[in-house]
């Protein structure tokens, strides 16, 4: 290799400078956009009288009246059946969203617009942030685990924003989906920084675009199925609570009431989660296809291998718990929070405590 193909080699330290002050200024209007969610949570209509504990109210009292009333109608017996509550395939109640899962009142719709377009605007000087640090190196922006970090965040608040552009009801994610941002970016800059440099030999292939994309992509999908489902469990608890006469606090109903219906939670996520899984099949099969042609071998059982594996079949025995009886609601919610931590060890565990092949891109 003569000098001048070297220094072509080299990364544009320039646009690596330019590359990190963007993701600084992401961060910045980040927290912006979690003030402002906080104020659209906390400022918004809080539902004094809430619809939930209404609707179940309501279906309580139907639900025992009698099966069957006799009513005379102009000496003639007319037969009523009163109306009863139904239940979702999930086991979950019949009831409304919360009338702020779709951002609430007029004051609570301004500032969840504020955060919206702030969010927007954090994802765009973040995706310029990935762009300028792609070009300072003349390759894929996912070669270690800072790059891998700042292009996952910014796949994630993506995909949150198609979603909300294709259902307008999903302004519940932002703040929880902006504060995970926000900690992903954190600990990208302070502990899994690494400089612009080349990749070993290994990961020059056109693989690492289609290998290392698909996982990214998936994963910021199974976030955000993550989200909706830690969600569920917390508004199903609540709705189980006011079925049984309870009277969670205020502040409880305040932020409970802010969500979609504990079925329409669990919906979301067993959608979202199904439709990604394909393509994390698609990713495993990818990823031995390229170790076959790097290491000669298309499977070894190298940590990075067996943790993707194991997400994989962690996944699949939800999918099938939700299409057995008996494993649906919140047995089904527990398999799926698992099936996520699998697939965050194989993130960031496999990475930083485990040694093997996929261990020469450093943190």
């Amino acid at each position: 290799m003569n000098l001048a193909t070297t220094l072509a080699a080299e990364p544009n330290e320039d646009l690596a400078h330019i590359s990190n002050v963007l993701i600084y200024s992401a961060m910045a209007v980040y927290l912006l956009a979690f003030f402002a969610h906080m104020a659209e949570w906390l400022f918004g209509s809080r539902s004094k009288v809430a619809r939930t504990a209404a609707a179940l109210t309501a279906g309580t009292a139907e639900a025992a009246a009698p099966a069957v009333t006799a009513r005379a109608k102009g000496g003639t017996a007319t037969l009523e059946r009163p109306k009863v509550v139904t239940r979702s395939v999930t086991g979950a109640r019949d009831v409304p969203d919360g009338p702020g899962a779709a951002a609430g009142d007029e004051k609570g719709d301004l500032y969840g617009r504020i955060a919206v377009s702030l969010t927007v605007l954090a994802f765009l000087l973040e995706f310029g942030g990935v762009l300028t640090r792609a070009l300072s190196v003349r390759r894929a922006p996912w070669g270690n685990m800072y790059e891998f970090s700042i292009t996952f965040s910014t796949v994630a608040v993506g995909v949150y924003l198609v979603l909300l552009a294709l259902k307008k009801n999903i302004a519940w994610l932002g703040l929880p989906l902006v504060t995970t941002i926000l900690l992903d970016l954190g600990l990208a800059v302070t502990v899994l920084y690494t400089s612009s440099d080349q990749l070993v030999p290994a990961l020059h292939s056109y693989w690492l675009w289609i290998h290392v994309s698909t996982a990214i992509f998936c994963g910021a999908v199974f976030y955000v199925g993550f989200v909706a489902t830690m969600l569920y469990l917390f508004r199903d608890s609540y709705e189980t609570k006011l079925q049984n006469g309870g009277q969670p606090g205020r502040f409880a109903t305040s932020v409970m009431e802010r969500l979609p219906a504990a079925a329409s939670l669990d919906k979301f996520s067993y959608r979202l989660n199904a439709a990604i899984f394909p393509l994390w099949t698609f990713t495993i099969i990818a990823g031995a296809i390229w170790a076959g042609d790097a290491w000669g071998r298309y499977w070894g059982w190298d940590p990075k291998e067996v943790w993707s594996f194991i997400t994989w079949v962690a996944y699949a025995g939800y999918l099938h718990a939700r299409a057995t009886a008996g494993w649906k609601g919140r047995k089904a919610a527990y398999l799926a929070l698992i099936a996520f931590g699998c697939w965050l060890f194989n993130y960031y565990g496999v990475n930083i405590f485990v040694t093997g092949k996929h261990s020469y891109a450093g943190v």
